[in-house]
């Protein structure tokens, strides 16, 4: 089987889906291909989400919000969505997950800790699914 591609998407690509993508590219490695984007991305990333990441050692500040494309949905195996409900695509044959986490905009680093550790959580779970764990 080739790696698997694995889209996290939500609305504005700055806090949720970006620390699921550098959760999955630190816990995979080369094993899964990691994508992330926003149905209406922001200018940058959560700055607060950046903090959080980097108290377990993982860097996402060099990423910037994507707006999500048409191709790269349907170029992706697994699309986790992240709360933003029918402005995500649905594609035939695609293994789809809706996450509900708090959306760590606006909250304090103690709120964006606890959604950063339930990530991992479902990131582990999501690999020992896809059997790359």
């Amino acid at each position: 089987m080739s790696k698997p591609v694995v889209l996290f998407v939500c609305v504005h690509n700055a806090g949720r889906s970006q620390m699921a993508a550098g959760w999955l590219r630190q816990l995979a490695g080369d094993a899964v291909d990691v994508r992330s984007a926003g149905s209406a991305p922001k200018d940058e990333i959560n700055p607060v989400a950046v903090e959080a990441m980097r108290e377990v050692g993982i860097d996402i500040t060099g990423n910037v919000p994507q707006l999500l494309e048409y191709d790269t949905a349907k170029g992706s195996d697994v699309i986790v969505t992240m709360g933003c409900g029918d402005a995500c695509p649905v594609f035939p044959g695609k293994r789809y997950e809706d996450w509900e986490l708090t959306d760590p905009a606006g909250q304090p680093i103690e709120v964006v800790r606890q959604v950063r550790d339930e990530i991992r959580a479902r990131i582990e779970k999501l690999l020992t699914e896809l059997q790359v764990a």
